[in-house]
């Protein structure tokens, strides 16, 4: 629990009136999240708006550095930043795009902004500010993140958030959840609920209230206010004057000229005035696309389920196709499979257009290969639907849309090939698929899906442990999509795997330059690190990688351990029980519990823990020769022999062989020390290794290394 607030009433009025109660440091903004002002990022583009020209005026480096997340979160502020989006799916034609972003990217761009409002504050000169959030539980899940990340992050010092949501707990968005904020919220911020009864009756009188003013204030409120005044009398106006008044708002709102309100208000008002049909969806289809390229797909989710509401596919099935396609495959990406798999069915049961039911084909084998969890893919039925893809595909009378179709089926195909660990099968489809596309294609046709099978390529030759070839492909895709940050982050993943360590460091922070922050780039570059022996280095990885995801147990263990080598017991410690609380049953942080129980002299508390590890990981060395030194410390020769073996049988270290060889020693087996010995005498040259092999060999009526004729 931190300095945070989490304010709690059903009325935003309310919650205005407990805030002034708090006693809080000066407040930086008060941000108003409700989706519908500016949908996706509403709070935090209001927030960047506000701050970013002048935090980009006093560091000029944190535009090139932050550009995507300004320009996703912001796109008004284009003036002010490099250009975004320069890869190769920003070149593509219409309907020749097959990339998009992982659903992971949003985190990734709030705890950019995060970065970027941390370093403003600084530049500011620090100090303890405060920054509110109203309207939570209305917000879009991009803003919900954002708070979250506010929330969880520990090095914004200084900075108090305030929340400001319904009475109700705010649930999590359908579909597979990156950060919960409602559990972020519960850990992070203290509760303050309104005493609701007493609050409201400062509330105006209703026959105080013109009904027409008080309607036309409610539009052009965007119908965000919560005053039921208001809400009532929009509802008591004529449905027509209603649809006119948000034909006016919608047009006052497009001649601002700023793009994000086309991503919230205006299709709002445009879908609920004289047209919704015409320019309703129109309004709808535009904000959707944006938001599916940029990867805010829930926000793409809904703009498409409600122009799925919308369209009459008797009269406008190009556009009925095009958001149920797009509505579709955006929900399988959040994990909505179920959803997806309905809409699917839908479109197979009213279209008996070829090309709608080859990419339906397409993707529905999706669904069964990558979309649904574990326990329910089924890659026999994800290879009947693409073979069906592939089918229709072979019969388009095009012969480039033709080739194109039919690669793309191939390469689907190839995943299933992977899935069921017959990656021989998949390469042969990718070359096959490469080659036809260079036969009959021109060079500059769809280039972006040719370095889409060239990198999947470089991926299954490096599950085949082709290193080279992998390392060649993913190199000739970085030339061709050189601002791709993905593509970096692999060239340092193989060149890891091939020893070149210095190489991948370069990599992964080249991927982090053009690239949102994210975990596990600081993750391996911290693995890189500690290979090239900068521990500190490593150690600032690590917990960067924990600050963007405290999840990250990984880099949890590492950290703690190297803590452990340090000597930093009490920031170990913390390491493990954090770790420990979320993942009880974890052998290595169980382990490094055994190992600092020890270091503080409690040795049943630390065998308890070293048994567990034992228990959860049976091949865990370090675990099996730190319960064997605890033996050894308490007299327990067997027991000592015992695990120590079995250390040493896993691969231990001259450390652990050196300890069995102690134990081996003060039981009298004089031959089974020596030959320990010998080993870690051989490997280190240390001194105290050959004057215990002396001693044993003396004790076995051998000569002395040192007596041995040369």
């Amino acid at each position: 629990m931190g300095n945070h607030h989490w304010i709690r009433a059903a009325r935003r009025r309310d919650r205005d009136l407990l805030r002034e109660g708090l006693d809080l440091p000066p407040v930086l903004m008060v941000l108003d999240a409700h989706r519908r002002l500016r949908g996706p990022y509403t709070a935090a583009g209001t927030l960047m708006r506000a701050i970013a020209p002048e935090a980009l005026e006093r560091r000029p480096e944190l535009g090139p550095a932050h550009n995507i997340e300004i320009l996703t979160s912001t796109p008004e502020l284009a003036r002010l930043v490099p250009p975004a989006w320069t890869s190769l799916e920003w070149q593509a034609g219409k309907g020749e795009r097959t990339r998009f972003y992982s659903r992971l990217h949003t985190l990734n761009i709030s705890n950019g902004l995060a970065e970027l409002l941390r370093d403003h504050l600084a530049a500011l000169g620090g100090g303890p500010r405060t920054l509110v959030f109203e309207n939570v539980h209305h917000a879009d899940p991009t803003d919900q993140e954002l708070v979250a990340v506010l929330l969880r992050r520990g090095d914004l010092d200084g900075l108090t958030v305030v929340v400001g949501t319904g009475p109700e707990p705010v649930p999590d968005p359908p579909g597979e959840v990156t950060i919960s904020l409602a559990r972020v919220l519960a850990r992070h911020a203290v509760p303050v609920d309104a005493p609701a009864a007493v609050l409201t009756s400062a509330a105006p009188d209703a026959g105080a209230v013109d009904a027409t003013a008080a309607a036309r204030a409610y539009v052009e409120g965007d119908c965000t206010d919560d005053d039921p005044l208001l809400l009532a009398a929009y509802e008591a106006l004529p449905a027509a004057e209603r649809a006119r008044l948000h034909d006016e708002r919608a047009a006052a709102l497009a001649g601002r000229g700023e793009f994000s309100l086309s991503l919230g208000a205006i299709p709002y008002h445009a879908e609920h005035g004289t047209d919704p049909s015409g320019a309703g969806l129109a309004a709808l289809r535009l904000a959707m696309d944006h938001c599916r390229g940029i990867g805010l797909y829930q926000a793409a989710a809904d703009l498409g389920l409600r122009g799925r509401a919308l369209v009459d596919r008797s009269t406008q099935e190009e556009l009925w196709w095009h958001f149920t396609n797009a509505t579709s495959t955006t929900l399988a990406s959040l994990g909505r499979a179920d959803e997806a798999m309905t809409i699917y069915d839908e479109a197979r049961a009213v279209s008996a257009d070829p090309i709608v039911h080859m990419e339906l084909a397409y993707s529905t084998a999706m669904l069964y290969a990558r979309h649904y969890p574990e326990p329910r893919r089924d890659y026999q039925r994800a290879r009947m639907w693409m073979n069906m893809s592939i089918a229709i595909a072979s019969l388009v009378e095009d012969p480039k849309k033709r080739a194109f179709h039919s690669v793309f089926g191939h390469n689907g195909l190839a995943l299933v090939e992977v899935r069921q660990k017959r990656a021989d099968e998949a390469l042969r489809m990718l070359e096959d698929g490469m080659a036809r596309l260079d036969r009959e294609l021109e060079p500059g046709e769809h280039a972006l899906h040719r370095a889409v099978l060239r990198y999947n390529r470089a991926q299954v030759l490096g599950m085949m442990g082709r290193l080279e070839e992998s390392l060649s492909d993913y190199l000739a895709v970085v030339e061709l999509d050189p601002d791709f940050p993905e593509h970096h982050f692999n060239v340092g993943n193989i060149l890891r795997r091939l020893g070149r360590d210095e190489e991948a460091v370069a990599a992964y922070e080249r991927a982090l330059r053009l690239s949102p922050p994210f975990p596990e780039a600081y993750y391996n570059l911290g693995d890189a690190r500690l290979e090239l022996g900068d521990v500190r280095g490593a150690l600032a990885d690590f917990g960067y990688t924990l600050e963007l995801d405290p999840a990250h147990l990984d880099a949890r263990v590492n950290r703690a351990g190297l803590l452990c080598d340090l000597g930093e017991t009490d920031a170990a410690w913390r390491d493990v029980t954090e770790g420990l609380e979320l993942a009880p049953d974890n052998a290595h942080l169980l382990c490094l519990k055994g190992r600092l129980l020890a270091e503080r002299d409690d040795s049943d508390a630390a065998r308890e823990a070293l048994s567990a590890a034992i228990g959860r990981d049976e091949r865990l060395a370090e675990a099996w020769a730190l319960r064997g030194e605890l033996a050894y410390a308490a007299g327990d020769l067997a027991g000592a022999a015992h695990d120590l073996d079995r250390a040493v049988e896993l691969g231990g270290t001259p450390e652990m062989r050196f300890n069995r060889a102690v134990v081996h020693q003060e039981s009298g087996r004089y031959a089974e020390a020596a030959a320990d010995y010998e080993i870690v005498l051989a490997a280190t040259g240390d001194e105290d290794s050959q004057e215990r092999l002396d001693a044993c060999r003396a004790a076995l009526g051998e000569p002395a290394a040192a007596d041995v004729p040369a």
